[in-house]
């Protein structure tokens, strides 16, 4: 039986493989959180970006070198990528790429080498006034759509100030211009910023606040990382737009402003609309409401000859010319009626006339016979035993009468 030896100077059963040492230096420095979140100072070489996007480099320095990994999404996201020779400061996390057996930075942040310290002042501020709530989403308010009059703290003579001059001029020339002069570098700048905040806040005609400032450099820019700045910003009565630098360039003013515009010009475009554009909606609004009334008024129409056809089926007139000719008709039927029941009347009158006539006293009369009456009484005489010589008698004959006296 032979003893192995271990790899470390004692006896183990087996020995380790090179994927399982690689693996147990990997979760050795993985596992120290003084290599999980570090700022490495150093010079960049070798750097290339691949197809896939990965950025790949080596950190240097007199006395060593580290490679370094950016991975594509982090890339993105950058607002500054060095070039080869460039000093740096690059922040990440130590890791160890198993397939080539080498440890090497994992990058997800890159500065300049010479701003760390204001770097990193600017860091440690922001964390404390976001922590604050100073940057809080639901702080932030809305810009005026139409604002009357603009406040513009900057330079009086910074290229700043030409550019929003003439971005306003020529897409709002409505707004009022009110400019509230600063320093906008130096150790002088702050309490002059936060001082132009203050005067335009005290003004009750102004709706909106433009803080601006050119591009630069971190030192430059840094009269906006104080905090003086940020809360005099934050504070504001008058909603603020902050458009400092350029569009990579981002200050504490920026996090405590209402809007963050990525450059002065922005700024102008951001806080006020465009009238041509305006005049183009306007247009479009007047366009669309012409052609909204036309189609309603067409329905309206439609409707209402809809409306008018059925009311003259409803219509009391209607109704009234249907009852005239009812009544016309009714009238007709009527008349029909009277006559056919005269006609029936008339001829059963002829039928008893026709028999009266046969029993009439006319009838016998016109036959020669006489009627007899007694003048004084009227009574009709029957008999011969009922006169007497000398009474007055009335003969009726067919054709009248005549009066005789009783001589026998």
């Amino acid at each position: 039986m032979f003893e192995q030896l271990g790899l470390f100077g004692g006896s183990v059963s087996e020995p380790y493989t090179v994927s399982q040492l690689t693996s147990h230096i990997r979760r050795l420095i993985e596992g120290d959180p003084e290599l999980n979140d570090l700022w490495v100072e150093g010079e960049v070489s070798n750097f290339s970006r691949a197809t896939s996007g990965h950025c790949y480099f080596t950190l240097k320095d007199a006395g060593s070198q580290i490679g370094c990994v950016m991975w594509r999404n982090v890339a993105q996201r950058q607002d500054y990528v060095p070039a080869h020779g460039d000093q740096v400061l690059a922040h990440g996390e130590v890791g160890v790429y198993e397939a080539g057996g080498r440890y090497q930075l994992y990058v997800d942040q890159f500065r300049p080498a010479g701003v760390g310290d204001l770097y990193l002042q600017f860091e440690r501020l922001k964390a404390r006034l976001e922590a604050e709530g100073l940057f809080a989403p639901e702080r932030k308010r809305p810009l005026p759509p139409f604002p009357r009059c603009i406040g513009l703290v900057t330079s009086p003579t910074a290229a700043a100030l030409r550019d929003i001059v003439n971005v306003l001029s020529r897409r709002y020339p409505l707004a009022e211009l009110l400019l509230a002069p600063t320093l906008v570098q130096g150790d002088e700048a702050p309490p002059q910023i936060v001082a132009a905040l203050e005067a335009l806040n005290a003004r009750q005609d102004v709706d909106v606040i433009v803080v601006a400032r050119g591009g630069g450099s971190l030192e430059d820019l840094w009269a906006f990382n104080d905090e003086r700045v940020a809360r005099a910003v934050a504070a504001s009565r008058i909603p603020v737009i902050c458009g400092v630098g350029h569009e990579t360039d981002f200050s504490l003013a920026d996090f405590a402003a209402d809007m963050r515009a990525p450059t002065p010009s922005a700024a102008a475009e951001l806080v006020a609309p465009d009238c041509a554009e305006l005049r183009a909606q306007v247009a479009g609004l007047a366009g669309a409401l012409v052609a909204g009334l036309q189609t309603s008024i067409e329905e309206r129409r439609w409707q209402l000859a809809e409306q008018t056809q059925a009311l003259k089926h409803l219509s009391p007139a209607v109704q009234l010319a249907q009852a005239r000719q009812r009544v016309d008709d009714l009238l007709s039927n009527a008349q029909a009626a009277v006559r056919h029941d005269l006609a029936l009347r008339r001829e059963r009158l002829d039928g008893l006339i026709g028999r009266l006539s046969g029993v009439s006293p006319l009838g016998t009369l016109e036959r020669g016979y006489a009627i007899v009456r007694r003048r004084e009484t009227e009574a009709v005489v029957r008999s011969v035993e009922q006169v007497a010589p000398g009474d007055a008698l009335g003969i009726r004959v067919t054709d009248g009468e005549f009066d005789v006296e009783v001589s026998s």
